[in-house]
């Protein structure tokens, strides 16, 4: 059997991690030449050491992995996230590890060679020449992991090295979720709270920001409210940057060009060219280029709009003319149709700038960044966009997340500045296919466990709304009561409200004017069809509701599903109990988290 292909992926990742270590050490300071060291530790989990270097080699491993998936260089917000969840697995390995040795959790060679015979993992799943027909043949599986090549490889070392892993985690899970059962009580409640509906009619008394209430706020009722409801604070780190963009803009006859090129292309395979050959040379989407343009199998709908219409309307074979999406312009074809399930191939052609726009784009670029880039003097950027014409625009940015600007993400910004950037920096210049960006951090502050000074105005705020609807509740009492003798209809005109109609909802559904999961959503269903509720309060307000029409569930639908739901429903719940542990065995853990600390280490060593 041919194996290249798995030969390529296990070896290409052992080299991609040593070069990637070996770099990270040369120039991370990590060789003694900085303040991080190889003994740093970048956490310490109940007393077990994560050492920096390990961490920054798996992180680069993983950065390395997703360039190649996606045939490109990352921004530093992807860079950054992918980090972050390298760092969070590696905590989480740990954790796994001192639980598996406290419940006396092992592997032995034979539970080993079960899973390994019987349960093939997914990355052995996806190999094409352990496929029949398109779909995996255990068999085929079963005799290449016996061969002697496969052997050879070292495949039987990585299998290993995969279930060590794995299995421990599933007896762990099978611990901890161990008398999972599910009555036949409970399955026929969470039927009933997806199929039982209600329609009904409401009217809503809802409290608004008043200046005088806010200030009526004393200091004790805030830090009062505050102390009982402190979760509800937490906040996300939060930075204020001034960003200056040189954008790209594509004009019309950059798109005309690129139309133009895309029906050369259309020629050139109409007059003989062999369509893959033109994929691999052409096309804009590195990924399915290389492999001729192919996009597999797979359902139209999961492509843009475009797309998907012109692969509903072409016939088997048939090449499209040039398709516009907001990625460029495509040629496309299908090669074959079953159902709602469409293989086909296409050829991506960007709309790009022209080679003299592009060029002016970057001599505008450059200039500003030899004047303000780097720069630890803040004005220098205000100077700079006024020497060149540019605006300076205030964004605001997240932690963990993109920093935002008109609705467009722009890169590397936020990561620069939750990265160790302080209050008057300016980055390095940025860019992606949309333009340049220069960015000075104007203010910033830490996410994570909220102090009261920090959030008081928001406390107050949260008061004040909270003893407004305190007052509406009366009004809304004397309106049920006035509901009950007469209509709701009535009694809303002789308050001046109004009443507002939802149509048929579940519990679980988000209902407009009322929400989801919410109290009034509840009240909705104890009431019978023509009752009317008491005030119903919530966060949001006081409500008023009155059922119109019931729909009930059908126990013959249910018995006929019965054993099908149960069996999702106990895998439901594993996962969640499984869950939660993990979730829990994190919290409890003492974990100290040095990234930030030894990243601005290293960034006052390098200035």
């Amino acid at each position: 059997m041919r194996s290249a292909r798995f030969v390529i992926i296990v070896w290409s990742l052992i080299a991609l991690a040593f070069v990637g270590g070996f770099l990270l050490a040369e120039t991370s300071g990590l060789l003694g030449r900085a303040p991080v060291t190889p003994t740093s530790a970048v956490a310490v989990v109940n007393g077990h050491e994560i050492l920096y270097l390990d961490y920054e080699r798996r992180a680069q491993e993983e950065v390395n992995n997703a360039q190649q998936r996606q045939g490109r260089s990352l921004n530093q917000d992807e860079v950054q996230q992918i980090k972050n969840n390298t760092f969070n697995q590696m905590v989480m390995d740990v954790l796994l590890q001192q639980e598996y040795e406290r419940r006396g959790i092992t592997v032995t060679d034979e539970e080993l060679k079960d899973y390994a015979h019987y349960l093939p993992p997914p990355f052995m799943q996806d190999i094409p020449d352990l496929k029949t027909e398109g779909r995996f043949d255990l068999a085929k599986y079963q005799r290449y992991i016996a061969s002697p090549a496969f052997r050879a490889q070292g495949g039987n070392v990585i299998l290993e090295n995969y279930y060590r892993s794995e299995i421990p985690k599933e007896k762990l899970v099978d611990q901890i979720s161990s008398g999972v059962y599910v009555s036949d009580a409970e399955l026929w409640r969470i039927w009933q709270d997806q199929h039982d509906s209600v329609q009904a009619s409401f009217v809503g008394f809802r409290p608004s920001p008043d200046t005088a209430a806010l200030k009526a706020v004393t200091d004790a009722q805030a830090q009062d409210y505050f102390n009982k409801h402190k979760d509800e604070f937490k906040r996300r780190g939060r930075a204020v940057l001034s960003v200056v963009v040189v954008p790209r803009v594509i004009t019309a006859a950059d798109t005309a060009a690129a139309r133009a090129r895309a029906v050369a292309l259309r020629n050139e395979i109409s007059g003989g060219a062999k369509f893959e050959d033109v994929a691999k040379r052409e096309s804009a989407d590195s990924a399915s280029g290389a492999k001729g343009g192919d996009l597999g199998r797979g359902p139209a709908t999961q492509y843009v709009s475009e797309f998907a219409n012109a692969l509903k309307t072409l016939k088997v074979g048939e090449l499209s003319q040039p398709v516009e999406t907001p990625f460029g312009y495509h040629l496309i074809r299908v090669d074959e149709r079953k159902g709602d399930t469409v293989a086909a191939h296409h050829i991506l052609v960007r709309i790009q700038q022209s080679d003299s726009s592009s060029a002016r784009v970057d001599r505008e670029a450059d200039q500003l960044s030899k004047l303000a880039a780097g720069s630890e003097q803040g004005a220098k950027l205000d100077t700079a966009s006024k020497k060149l014409g540019l605006q300076v625009q205030r964004v605001f940015a997240f932690e963990d997340e993109p920093a935002v600007l008109n609705q467009r993400v722009i890169p590397s910004v936020s990561a620069w500045a939750f990265g160790g950037a302080h209050a008057g920096e300016t980055s390095d210049l940025f860019d992606d296919d949309n333009g340049y960006y220069l960015a000075r951090l104007d203010t910033i502050s830490l996410g994570g466990e909220p102090k009261f000074e920090d959030v008081a105005n928001d406390v107050r705020m949260a008061v004040m709304m909270q003893q407004q609807i305190d007052k509406l509740l009366p009004q809304a009492n004397q309106l049920a009561s006035s509901a009950r003798t007469g209509s709701l209809e009535s009694a809303a005109q002789a308050k001046s409200q109004q009443v507002q109609r939802t149509a048929l909802f579940t519990r679980g559904s988000l209902v407009p004017g009322i929400g989801q999961f919410t109290e009034p959503v509840g009240a909705a269903f104890a009431l019978k069809v023509g009752q009317v509720s008491d005030a119903v309060r919530s966060q949001s307000g006081v409500y008023v509701l009155r059922a119109d029409k019931r729909v009930h569930s059908d126990s013959a639908a249910f018995e006929a599903q019965k054993n099908v739901l149960r069996q999702q429903r106990q895998m439901q719940l594993r996962e969640q109990r499984a869950q939660m542990y993990l979730q829990d065995l994190r919290q409890s853990a003492n974990i100290k988290d040095r990234r930030k600390e030894l990243n601005s280490a290293s960034r006052r060593t390098e200035t």
